[in-house]
């Protein structure tokens, strides 16, 4: 299994899963042109996705997804709250959160999160024996993400916020608390936790997502973790970037990462 993070940020969000047997988005806030052109920086053909996958219904995670679905002639896979927000599909495949279901051979297991939306969810794909954990808008770490998560070999793991950061950026003072709420995203420090209670031996890959480009740098969630991590065992730690793709990785190729340029 392989994936890459498309998009990421306060903005639009995407991420590209491939299994060498299918294909799929988690979400996608891009519109299709750009989506399309990410894609072909990886040397992916945008007409080899076979279907789209959505968490919850902001903008900045299913902005693309009506379109994409029609040119693409793929089913989009959503809970039912969910689906209410989406129209003109091609066609529409409804699962139960906290109901594991089958994407073209890949397990899915669509798990409840605390987010200001109907009914978020994040997502484990598992795939002949590796797991892969999709982890983004949760407020708040709780015992079912991290029960969810046990086992991952890698992770798409929010990181959006430093602390500081948020209190002293330009965002108004009601969103600021929205931010720093249980049911807002979750901080660079509560990513650092989170990921120490679900890390084992095999969890080798960490994609840091949505982080935020007003309270937020790379350079603040690469150090949080550097700091904070108890285990030094990652082969891959990098940031998913709003304005291009973070590149491949490889889950079973030994971590290989392909940047782009």
């Amino acid at each position: 299994m392989r994936f890459a993070v498309l998009a990421s940020g306060s903005r639009a969000n995407c991420t590209f899963v491939d299994t060498g047997h299918v294909r799929f988005l988690v979400d996608c806030g891009l519109s299709g042109k750009e989506t399309a052109k990410r894609l072909d920086a990886l040397g992916v053909d945008i007409e080899t996705i076979d279907a789209l996958i959505v968490t919850h219904e902001h903008r900045d995670h299913l902005h693309g997804i009506p379109i994409l679905s029609r040119r693409l002639k793929v089913p989009v896979y959503a809970n039912e709250q969910t689906a209410e927000s989406l129209e003109k599909l091609f066609g529409l495949e409804l699962f139960e959160t906290g109901e594991s279901f089958d994407l073209l051979g890949v397990e899915v297991e669509p798990f409840r999160i605390v987010h200001d939306a109907r009914d978020p969810v994040a997502f484990t794909f598992c795939y002949n024996g590796v797991k892969l954990g999709h982890l983004t808008d949760i407020g708040r770490s709780t015992t079912l993400v991290r029960q969810a998560l046990e086992g991952c070999h890698a992770l798409v793991l929010e990181s959006n916020h430093d602390e500081e950061l948020l209190q002293i950026c330009d965002y108004p003072w009601e969103l600021k608390q929205r931010i720093a709420s249980s049911h807002g995203h979750l901080s660079n420090s509560a990513a650092v936790e989170l990921l120490n209670d679900v890390w084992h031996s095999d969890l080798s890959h960490v994609v840091l997502a949505h982080l935020s480009e007003n309270s937020n740098t790379e350079e603040h969630a690469m150090e949080a973790m550097h700091e904070g991590i108890e285990h030094a065992q990652l082969r891959t730690l990098v940031c998913g970037k709003p304005s291009m793709p973070s590149g491949i990785i490889d889950i079973q190729g030994k971590g290989v990462f392909s940047r782009v340029a």
